[in-house]
Protein backbone atom coordinates (compact mmCIF):
# COMPACT_ATOMS: atom_id res chain seq x y z
CA UNK A 1 0.00 0.00 0.00
CA UNK A 2 1.33 3.25 -0.77
CA UNK A 3 1.20 5.93 1.91
CA UNK A 4 -1.60 8.43 2.10
CA UNK A 5 -0.26 12.01 1.63
CA UNK A 6 -1.77 15.44 1.30
CA UNK A 7 -0.85 16.82 -1.61
CA UNK A 8 -0.83 20.62 -2.80
CA UNK A 9 -0.75 21.63 -6.40
CA UNK A 10 0.27 25.35 -6.69
CA UNK A 11 -2.06 27.29 -9.69
CA UNK A 12 -1.52 30.56 -11.21
CA UNK A 13 -3.89 32.71 -12.63
CA UNK A 14 -4.57 32.12 -16.66
CA UNK A 15 -6.46 34.40 -18.42
CA UNK A 16 -6.55 33.12 -22.07
CA UNK A 17 -8.98 32.12 -24.79
CA UNK A 18 -9.10 28.29 -23.66
CA UNK A 19 -10.94 28.24 -20.55
CA UNK A 20 -13.32 25.05 -20.31
CA UNK A 21 -17.05 25.02 -21.10
CA UNK A 22 -19.32 22.91 -18.75
CA UNK A 23 -19.84 19.41 -20.72
CA UNK A 24 -23.08 18.30 -22.30
CA UNK A 25 -23.75 15.04 -21.37
CA UNK A 26 -24.67 12.26 -24.04
CA UNK A 27 -25.76 9.86 -21.13
CA UNK A 28 -27.72 10.30 -18.19
CA UNK A 29 -25.34 10.00 -14.80
CA UNK A 30 -26.78 7.88 -11.89
CA UNK A 31 -27.06 10.29 -8.69
CA UNK A 32 -23.57 11.51 -7.38
CA UNK A 33 -24.92 9.80 -3.87
CA UNK A 34 -24.01 6.44 -5.38
CA UNK A 35 -20.36 7.33 -5.45
CA UNK A 36 -20.32 8.11 -1.63
CA UNK A 37 -18.23 6.00 0.85
CA UNK A 38 -19.86 7.78 4.04
CA UNK A 39 -23.25 8.02 4.99
CA UNK A 40 -22.96 12.07 3.76
CA UNK A 41 -23.21 13.54 7.44
CA UNK A 42 -22.63 17.16 7.12
CA UNK A 43 -19.46 16.79 9.51
CA UNK A 44 -15.83 17.65 8.45
CA UNK A 45 -13.86 14.88 7.64
CA UNK A 46 -10.42 14.52 10.24
CA UNK A 47 -7.08 14.61 8.65
CA UNK A 48 -4.00 12.83 9.69
CA UNK A 49 -0.98 15.10 9.43
CA UNK A 50 0.23 15.36 5.77
CA UNK A 51 3.20 13.55 4.77
CA UNK A 52 3.60 15.98 1.79
CA UNK A 53 2.37 18.87 0.08
CA UNK A 54 3.60 19.86 -3.00
CA UNK A 55 3.42 22.45 -5.55
CA UNK A 56 3.44 23.10 -9.41
CA UNK A 57 3.71 26.89 -10.65
CA UNK A 58 2.17 27.57 -13.98
CA UNK A 59 2.15 30.41 -16.40
CA UNK A 60 -0.15 32.74 -16.70
CA UNK A 61 -1.04 34.18 -20.04
CA UNK A 62 -3.79 36.86 -21.43
CA UNK A 63 -5.17 36.31 -25.18
CA UNK A 64 -7.34 38.99 -25.94
CA UNK A 65 -8.16 40.63 -28.85
CA UNK A 66 -11.70 41.40 -28.32
CA UNK A 67 -13.72 42.83 -25.74
CA UNK A 68 -16.98 41.32 -24.11
CA UNK A 69 -15.31 38.41 -23.62
CA UNK A 70 -15.64 37.27 -20.13
CA UNK A 71 -18.76 38.05 -20.38
CA UNK A 72 -19.63 35.99 -23.51
CA UNK A 73 -17.35 32.57 -22.83
CA UNK A 74 -18.82 32.73 -19.03
CA UNK A 75 -22.19 32.83 -20.80
CA UNK A 76 -21.44 30.49 -23.90
CA UNK A 77 -20.11 27.85 -20.99
CA UNK A 78 -23.51 28.09 -18.93
CA UNK A 79 -25.37 27.30 -22.04
CA UNK A 80 -24.14 24.10 -22.28
CA UNK A 81 -26.10 23.03 -18.88
CA UNK A 82 -29.31 23.79 -20.75
CA UNK A 83 -28.63 21.19 -22.96
CA UNK A 84 -28.39 18.70 -20.23
CA UNK A 85 -31.79 17.76 -20.67
CA UNK A 86 -31.87 17.31 -24.37
CA UNK A 87 -29.17 15.35 -23.85
CA UNK A 88 -30.71 12.50 -21.62
CA UNK A 89 -33.60 12.61 -24.05
CA UNK A 90 -31.61 12.24 -27.55
CA UNK A 91 -28.25 11.76 -27.20
CA UNK A 92 -27.81 10.50 -30.10
CA UNK A 93 -28.84 13.62 -31.86
CA UNK A 94 -26.38 15.86 -29.44
CA UNK A 95 -23.45 13.42 -30.24
CA UNK A 96 -24.38 13.82 -34.58
CA UNK A 97 -24.27 17.21 -34.21
CA UNK A 98 -22.90 19.18 -31.48
CA UNK A 99 -18.83 19.00 -32.11
CA UNK A 100 -19.06 20.84 -34.88
CA UNK A 101 -22.01 23.23 -34.11
CA UNK A 102 -20.54 23.92 -30.70
CA UNK A 103 -16.72 24.39 -32.40
CA UNK A 104 -18.03 27.26 -34.17
CA UNK A 105 -19.71 28.83 -31.62
CA UNK A 106 -17.17 28.82 -28.90
CA UNK A 107 -14.56 29.89 -31.92
CA UNK A 108 -16.30 32.91 -31.80
CA UNK A 109 -16.07 33.61 -28.21
CA UNK A 110 -12.62 32.77 -28.19
CA UNK A 111 -11.43 35.69 -30.22
CA UNK A 112 -11.80 37.65 -27.63
CA UNK A 113 -11.14 36.08 -23.81
CA UNK A 114 -11.67 33.91 -21.01
CA UNK A 115 -9.81 33.44 -17.16
CA UNK A 116 -8.73 29.49 -16.91
CA UNK A 117 -6.54 27.89 -14.30
CA UNK A 118 -3.94 24.85 -15.20
CA UNK A 119 -1.88 22.83 -13.60
CA UNK A 120 1.45 20.92 -15.30
CA UNK A 121 0.92 17.45 -14.71
CA UNK A 122 3.25 14.81 -16.45
CA UNK A 123 1.60 11.38 -18.44
CA UNK A 124 3.70 8.35 -18.74
CA UNK A 125 7.50 7.17 -18.03
CA UNK A 126 8.97 8.25 -19.28
CA UNK A 127 6.77 11.11 -18.79
CA UNK A 128 5.07 14.03 -21.19
CA UNK A 129 4.44 17.52 -19.03
CA UNK A 130 1.12 18.88 -20.25
CA UNK A 131 -1.01 21.91 -19.42
CA UNK A 132 -4.11 21.14 -18.11
CA UNK A 133 -6.90 23.30 -17.42
CA UNK A 134 -8.51 22.29 -13.88
CA UNK A 135 -12.22 21.84 -14.48
CA UNK A 136 -14.26 21.15 -11.28
CA UNK A 137 -17.48 21.16 -14.33
CA UNK A 138 -16.62 18.34 -16.11
CA UNK A 139 -14.74 15.01 -15.02
CA UNK A 140 -13.34 13.54 -18.09
CA UNK A 141 -9.18 14.46 -18.47
CA UNK A 142 -7.60 14.16 -21.57
CA UNK A 143 -5.00 15.72 -24.23
CA UNK A 144 -3.99 16.23 -27.81
CA UNK A 145 -5.73 19.97 -27.76
CA UNK A 146 -2.32 21.60 -28.03
CA UNK A 147 0.68 19.06 -27.52
CA UNK A 148 -0.11 15.68 -29.24
CA UNK A 149 0.29 12.55 -26.79
CA UNK A 150 3.28 10.79 -26.10
CA UNK A 151 2.75 6.79 -26.03
CA UNK A 152 5.11 5.51 -23.91
CA UNK A 153 6.16 2.10 -21.80
CA UNK A 154 2.78 2.21 -19.52
CA UNK A 155 0.76 3.33 -22.32
CA UNK A 156 -1.75 1.32 -23.54
CA UNK A 157 -5.38 1.23 -25.71
CA UNK A 158 -8.29 0.39 -25.06
CA UNK A 159 -9.64 0.62 -28.39
CA UNK A 160 -12.39 2.45 -26.98
CA UNK A 161 -13.70 6.21 -28.90
CA UNK A 162 -14.32 8.68 -26.32
CA UNK A 163 -16.22 12.24 -27.04
CA UNK A 164 -17.09 15.08 -24.62
CA UNK A 165 -19.15 18.01 -25.77
CA UNK A 166 -18.45 21.14 -23.73
CA UNK A 167 -21.75 23.13 -25.29
CA UNK A 168 -18.85 25.42 -26.74
CA UNK A 169 -16.29 23.09 -27.75
CA UNK A 170 -15.06 19.51 -28.05
CA UNK A 171 -13.14 16.53 -28.14
CA UNK A 172 -12.85 13.42 -29.92
CA UNK A 173 -10.85 10.75 -30.08
CA UNK A 174 -9.51 6.96 -28.43
CA UNK A 175 -9.37 6.40 -24.35
CA UNK A 176 -5.84 5.26 -23.66
CA UNK A 177 -4.95 4.26 -19.88
CA UNK A 178 -1.79 5.49 -18.41
CA UNK A 179 -0.13 6.79 -15.44
CA UNK A 180 -0.37 10.42 -14.58
CA UNK A 181 1.62 12.44 -12.63
CA UNK A 182 0.15 15.43 -10.72
CA UNK A 183 2.92 15.78 -8.21
CA UNK A 184 5.92 13.66 -6.67
CA UNK A 185 3.81 11.57 -4.41
CA UNK A 186 0.93 11.78 -6.23
CA UNK A 187 1.44 9.16 -9.01
CA UNK A 188 -1.42 7.21 -10.06
CA UNK A 189 -1.46 4.39 -12.36
CA UNK A 190 -3.87 3.17 -14.99
CA UNK A 191 -5.67 6.73 -15.14
CA UNK A 192 -7.92 6.34 -18.45
CA UNK A 193 -6.93 9.60 -20.60
CA UNK A 194 -8.59 10.78 -23.78
CA UNK A 195 -6.11 10.77 -26.51
CA UNK A 196 -7.90 13.72 -28.74
CA UNK A 197 -7.98 13.63 -32.68
CA UNK A 198 -9.81 16.52 -32.87
CA UNK A 199 -10.50 18.98 -30.53
CA UNK A 200 -12.45 22.84 -31.00
CA UNK A 201 -12.19 25.14 -28.69
CA UNK A 202 -9.26 24.68 -26.78
CA UNK A 203 -6.22 26.94 -28.09
CA UNK A 204 -3.22 27.24 -25.64
CA UNK A 205 -3.54 24.29 -23.90
CA UNK A 206 -3.07 20.84 -23.66
CA UNK A 207 -6.35 19.40 -22.73
CA UNK A 208 -8.64 18.97 -19.26
CA UNK A 209 -7.83 17.93 -15.80
CA UNK A 210 -11.71 17.23 -14.91
CA UNK A 211 -12.04 16.97 -11.12
CA UNK A 212 -15.72 17.11 -11.18
CA UNK A 213 -18.39 14.55 -10.22
CA UNK A 214 -17.75 10.88 -11.69
CA UNK A 215 -21.28 10.61 -13.15
CA UNK A 216 -19.90 13.46 -15.79
CA UNK A 217 -18.23 11.13 -17.57
CA UNK A 218 -21.26 8.40 -18.43
CA UNK A 219 -21.77 8.30 -21.64
CA UNK A 220 -18.65 9.90 -22.75
CA UNK A 221 -17.65 5.84 -24.28
CA UNK A 222 -20.23 5.88 -26.99
CA UNK A 223 -19.53 2.01 -27.35
CA UNK A 224 -19.99 1.63 -23.79
CA UNK A 225 -22.68 4.60 -22.94
CA UNK A 226 -23.37 2.63 -19.40
CA UNK A 227 -20.02 3.08 -18.40
CA UNK A 228 -18.69 5.69 -16.47
CA UNK A 229 -15.08 6.53 -15.75
CA UNK A 230 -12.82 6.81 -12.28
CA UNK A 231 -11.72 10.25 -11.97
CA UNK A 232 -8.14 11.40 -11.39
CA UNK A 233 -9.40 11.80 -7.67
CA UNK A 234 -11.45 8.85 -7.67
CA UNK A 235 -8.14 6.51 -8.82
CA UNK A 236 -6.26 8.37 -6.45
CA UNK A 237 -8.26 7.30 -2.97
CA UNK A 238 -8.71 3.89 -4.52
CA UNK A 239 -5.21 3.72 -4.40
CA UNK A 240 -4.70 4.72 -1.04
CA UNK A 241 -2.57 7.91 -2.15
CA UNK A 242 -4.96 10.40 -0.14
CA UNK A 243 -5.85 10.97 3.54
CA UNK A 244 -9.49 11.89 2.76
CA UNK A 245 -11.83 11.59 -0.81
CA UNK A 246 -11.74 15.10 -0.82
CA UNK A 247 -10.23 18.26 -3.15
CA UNK A 248 -9.33 21.63 -1.48
CA UNK A 249 -9.79 24.85 -3.29
CA UNK A 250 -7.67 28.04 -2.66
CA UNK A 251 -7.19 31.29 -4.77
CA UNK A 252 -7.00 34.71 -4.09
CA UNK A 253 -7.39 38.29 -5.72
CA UNK A 254 -4.79 38.39 -8.51
CA UNK A 255 -3.93 41.86 -9.72
CA UNK A 256 -0.85 41.15 -12.19
CA UNK A 257 -0.16 38.99 -15.10
CA UNK A 258 2.07 36.49 -13.62
CA UNK A 259 1.04 35.61 -10.30
CA UNK A 260 0.68 32.00 -8.79
CA UNK A 261 -2.57 32.78 -7.17
CA UNK A 262 -4.40 29.33 -6.43
CA UNK A 263 -3.85 25.68 -4.62
CA UNK A 264 -5.68 22.53 -5.03
CA UNK A 265 -4.99 20.32 -2.60
CA UNK A 266 -5.94 16.67 -3.24
CA UNK A 267 -6.49 14.44 -0.56
CA UNK A 268 -7.34 17.23 2.42
CA UNK A 269 -7.51 20.93 3.23
CA UNK A 270 -5.07 23.45 3.80
CA UNK A 271 -6.01 24.64 7.13
CA UNK A 272 -3.52 27.91 6.71
CA UNK A 273 -5.75 28.58 3.76
CA UNK A 274 -8.66 29.97 6.06
CA UNK A 275 -9.40 31.75 9.10
CA UNK A 276 -12.50 29.89 10.74
CA UNK A 277 -14.17 26.02 10.80
CA UNK A 278 -15.28 24.81 7.69
CA UNK A 279 -18.90 24.95 7.25
CA UNK A 280 -20.61 22.13 5.32
CA UNK A 281 -23.76 21.70 3.29
CA UNK A 282 -24.84 18.17 1.31
CA UNK A 283 -24.66 18.40 -2.69
CA UNK A 284 -28.58 19.58 -3.95
CA UNK A 285 -30.54 16.97 -5.66
CA UNK A 286 -31.96 19.23 -7.68
CA UNK A 287 -31.12 18.77 -11.61
CA UNK A 288 -29.47 19.72 -13.36
CA UNK A 289 -27.53 21.38 -10.84
CA UNK A 290 -27.04 17.80 -9.08
CA UNK A 291 -24.89 16.75 -12.12
CA UNK A 292 -21.99 18.90 -11.01
CA UNK A 293 -20.62 20.59 -7.85
CA UNK A 294 -24.20 22.11 -6.63
CA UNK A 295 -25.57 23.03 -3.84
CA UNK A 296 -28.77 25.07 -2.70
CA UNK A 297 -27.76 29.21 -1.65
CA UNK A 298 -30.31 32.29 -1.27
CA UNK A 299 -28.79 35.48 -2.07
CA UNK A 300 -29.68 39.17 -0.22
CA UNK A 301 -28.63 42.92 -1.26
CA UNK A 302 -27.60 44.18 1.91
CA UNK A 303 -29.54 43.88 5.25
CA UNK A 304 -32.96 43.15 3.49
CA UNK A 305 -33.00 42.77 0.00
CA UNK A 306 -34.01 39.48 -2.02
CA UNK A 307 -31.75 39.07 -5.33
CA UNK A 308 -32.72 35.79 -5.27
CA UNK A 309 -34.74 32.70 -3.30
CA UNK A 310 -33.17 29.76 -2.25
CA UNK A 311 -32.40 27.60 -5.50
CA UNK A 312 -29.94 24.78 -6.69
CA UNK A 313 -26.63 26.13 -8.45
CA UNK A 314 -23.29 25.97 -8.94
CA UNK A 315 -19.65 26.28 -7.89
CA UNK A 316 -17.30 26.10 -10.73
CA UNK A 317 -13.91 26.80 -11.34
CA UNK A 318 -14.42 26.90 -15.32
CA UNK A 319 -16.44 30.18 -14.80
CA UNK A 320 -14.57 33.18 -13.82
CA UNK A 321 -18.06 36.00 -12.69
CA UNK A 322 -20.63 35.17 -11.13
CA UNK A 323 -24.00 34.29 -12.76
CA UNK A 324 -27.24 34.85 -11.91
CA UNK A 325 -30.32 33.65 -13.05
CA UNK A 326 -31.78 37.06 -15.60
CA UNK A 327 -34.51 37.89 -13.30
CA UNK A 328 -31.88 37.66 -10.13
CA UNK A 329 -29.32 39.59 -11.94
CA UNK A 330 -32.18 42.52 -13.10
CA UNK A 331 -32.95 42.87 -9.28
CA UNK A 332 -29.20 43.09 -8.72
CA UNK A 333 -28.61 45.67 -11.50
CA UNK A 334 -31.72 47.83 -10.23
CA UNK A 335 -30.16 47.89 -6.66
CA UNK A 336 -26.94 49.13 -7.45
CA UNK A 337 -27.53 50.97 -10.33
CA UNK A 338 -25.06 49.74 -12.80
CA UNK A 339 -25.46 50.71 -16.85
CA UNK A 340 -24.22 47.26 -18.90
CA UNK A 341 -20.86 48.44 -20.63
CA UNK A 342 -20.50 48.21 -24.31
CA UNK A 343 -16.92 47.56 -24.52
CA UNK A 344 -16.70 44.92 -21.73
CA UNK A 345 -20.18 43.73 -21.64
CA UNK A 346 -20.08 43.84 -17.89
CA UNK A 347 -22.13 46.40 -15.80
CA UNK A 348 -20.44 49.18 -14.90
CA UNK A 349 -20.78 52.10 -12.09
CA UNK A 350 -20.04 55.40 -10.93
CA UNK A 351 -17.37 56.32 -8.29
CA UNK A 352 -20.06 57.27 -6.12
CA UNK A 353 -22.34 54.08 -6.77
CA UNK A 354 -18.94 52.63 -5.78
CA UNK A 355 -19.44 54.26 -2.48
CA UNK A 356 -22.75 53.10 -1.72
CA UNK A 357 -22.31 49.77 -2.71
CA UNK A 358 -23.48 47.21 0.01
CA UNK A 359 -22.66 43.53 0.59
CA UNK A 360 -24.01 40.92 -1.86
CA UNK A 361 -24.97 38.11 1.32
CA UNK A 362 -25.00 34.17 -0.09
CA UNK A 363 -26.83 32.20 2.54
CA UNK A 364 -25.32 28.77 2.28
CA UNK A 365 -26.52 26.51 4.83
CA UNK A 366 -27.00 28.42 8.00
CA UNK A 367 -23.90 30.34 7.02
CA UNK A 368 -24.11 34.07 5.92
CA UNK A 369 -20.79 34.90 3.15
CA UNK A 370 -20.70 38.43 2.47
CA UNK A 371 -18.93 39.71 -0.94
CA UNK A 372 -17.56 43.06 -0.16
CA UNK A 373 -18.29 46.13 -2.42
CA UNK A 374 -14.63 45.28 -3.45
CA UNK A 375 -15.19 41.76 -3.72
CA UNK A 376 -17.97 42.76 -6.17
CA UNK A 377 -15.53 44.50 -8.81
CA UNK A 378 -13.37 43.57 -11.72
CA UNK A 379 -9.67 43.93 -10.77
CA UNK A 380 -9.17 47.76 -11.81
CA UNK A 381 -5.44 46.87 -12.52
CA UNK A 382 -6.68 44.71 -14.93
CA UNK A 383 -9.30 47.02 -16.25
CA UNK A 384 -7.36 47.29 -19.93
CA UNK A 385 -7.27 43.57 -20.06
CA UNK A 386 -11.10 43.11 -20.53
CA UNK A 387 -11.52 45.99 -23.14
CA UNK A 388 -12.26 48.60 -20.28
CA UNK A 389 -10.39 51.32 -19.15
CA UNK A 390 -8.29 51.95 -16.84
CA UNK A 391 -10.40 54.53 -14.54
CA UNK A 392 -13.39 52.38 -15.04
CA UNK A 393 -15.23 50.38 -12.57
CA UNK A 394 -16.79 47.06 -13.44
CA UNK A 395 -18.75 44.46 -11.94
CA UNK A 396 -17.67 41.02 -11.78
CA UNK A 397 -21.82 39.92 -10.87
CA UNK A 398 -23.49 39.03 -14.56
CA UNK A 399 -26.59 37.80 -16.27
CA UNK A 400 -26.73 33.66 -16.70
CA UNK A 401 -29.15 34.13 -19.21
CA UNK A 402 -31.87 32.41 -18.20
CA UNK A 403 -34.71 32.55 -15.97
CA UNK A 404 -34.59 31.28 -12.17
CA UNK A 405 -36.56 27.97 -11.90
CA UNK A 406 -34.68 26.04 -13.94
CA UNK A 407 -32.98 23.59 -11.75
CA UNK A 408 -29.51 26.13 -12.01
CA UNK A 409 -30.23 29.34 -11.54
CA UNK A 410 -26.75 30.51 -10.14
CA UNK A 411 -22.99 29.73 -11.04
CA UNK A 412 -20.27 30.77 -8.16
CA UNK A 413 -17.01 30.98 -10.33
CA UNK A 414 -13.47 31.85 -9.40
CA UNK A 415 -14.41 36.00 -8.53
CA UNK A 416 -16.61 33.90 -5.77
CA UNK A 417 -13.47 31.28 -5.24
CA UNK A 418 -11.32 33.99 -4.68
CA UNK A 419 -12.72 35.31 -1.73
CA UNK A 420 -13.65 31.77 0.33
CA UNK A 421 -11.94 28.58 1.02
CA UNK A 422 -13.90 25.63 -0.56
CA UNK A 423 -13.27 21.98 -0.45
CA UNK A 424 -15.12 19.30 -2.36
CA UNK A 425 -16.22 16.58 -0.26
CA UNK A 426 -16.35 13.69 -3.07
CA UNK A 427 -16.60 10.90 -0.02
CA UNK A 428 -19.75 12.66 2.11
CA UNK A 429 -21.25 14.59 -1.50
CA UNK A 430 -20.90 17.79 0.21
CA UNK A 431 -19.21 21.19 -0.04
CA UNK A 432 -17.64 23.21 2.72
CA UNK A 433 -16.86 26.63 3.08
CA UNK A 434 -14.49 28.87 4.92
CA UNK A 435 -13.86 32.42 5.40
CA UNK A 436 -10.42 33.28 4.35
CA UNK A 437 -7.44 36.20 4.96
CA UNK A 438 -8.79 37.61 1.22
CA UNK A 439 -12.87 37.63 2.20
CA UNK A 440 -12.43 41.58 3.23
CA UNK A 441 -9.24 42.39 0.87
CA UNK A 442 -9.34 46.10 -0.95
CA UNK A 443 -7.42 44.35 -3.41
CA UNK A 444 -9.51 45.31 -6.87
Amino acid sequence: MVPHSLVTLLLTFIVSAASSPLPTLLHSASPLSSLSETSGDIVPQSLQPSQSRITLPVAKRFNSTGSANVVKFDQERARATRLRSQASQSPAGLAATSFAQSGKAFNAVAESQAVSYVIEVTIGNPGTMYQLLVDTGSSNTWVGAGKPYVPSSTSRTTGQPVTVTYGSGAFAGTEYIDTITLADGLTIANQSIGVAVEAEGFDGVDGILGVGPQALTCGSLPLSPEECIPTVTDNAWNMGLLDAYEIGISFHPSQYLDQKNGELTFGGVDRSKFDEPLAYVPLTTTSPASQFVGYDQSIRYGDKDVVLEKTAGILDTGTTLILLATDAFKRYQKLVGGEPDNDTGLLRITAEQYGNLQNLNFIIGDKEYALTPNAQIWPRALNEEIGGTTDGIYLIVADLQSDSGQGLDFINGMSFLERFYAVYDVGSSQIGLARTHYTEAETN
